[in-house]
């Protein structure tokens, strides 16, 4: 019986489909969606700048879409514009610090959370205070409003440190606490 030899460009191919299919399932840790990972992870294993003429013939994707996409994903600091002598298209390529993408995508999120999250928080600690202080409450509407306003400190807390964390990520100073690798 002959063992039957696989064809490495087939093997390679299909190495780079599953990590692909796996990235793009992913992107919405990113606020990406799959059809623009799958775009990513054309781009990050062309190895060199493409067109999204080029890219439209391996996903099937409409050059709107893609355009659209690569808007997404220069904005997460993922890819960016390249040049090439003579090429009057526009060519792309992956970002190389993968660092800097989480830092500019993960950021952008956290803080607008934190933002609106704080809103929320002190828009209830004020309608609580001014319950407590305007209305006549029985025992348990009392230490209702008691509870909650602990469990308000605590968010409280708790979102000025992720306010910290990201600055920590936008400043770089988190890799002076853990260098990139």
């Amino acid at each position: 019986m002959v063992k039957e030899l696989k064809n490495p460009c087939h093997q390679i191919e299909k190495a780079r489909e599953d990590l692909i299919q796996e990235l793009s399932q992913n992107m919405h840790l990113y606020g990406i969606s799959e059809s623009v990972g799958r775009l990513y992870g054309t781009v990050l294993f062309a190895h060199e700048p493409v067109t999204l003429d080029e890219m439209s013939q391996s996903l099937g994707m409409s050059k709107t879409s893609m355009s659209t996409g690569m808007r997404v994903l220069s904005e997460a600091n993922m890819v960016e514009k390249a040049w090439k002598k003579g090429v009057r298209k526009d060519l792309y390529q992956p970002v190389d610090d993968w660092y800097k993408s989480f830092s500019t995508t993960f950021v952008k999120r956290w803080k607008v959370s934190v933002v609106n999250n704080l809103q929320a928080v002190h828009e209830m600690r004020d309608t609580l205070l001014d319950i407590e202080q305007h209305q006549e409450l029985n025992a348990s509407e009392y230490t209702a409003v008691k509870a909650d306003l602990h469990t308000l400190e605590q968010a409280e807390k708790y979102y000025n440190w992720l306010s910290e964390v990201t600055e920590l990520f936008e400043s770089g100073q988190i890799f002076e606490l853990i260098p990139k690798k």
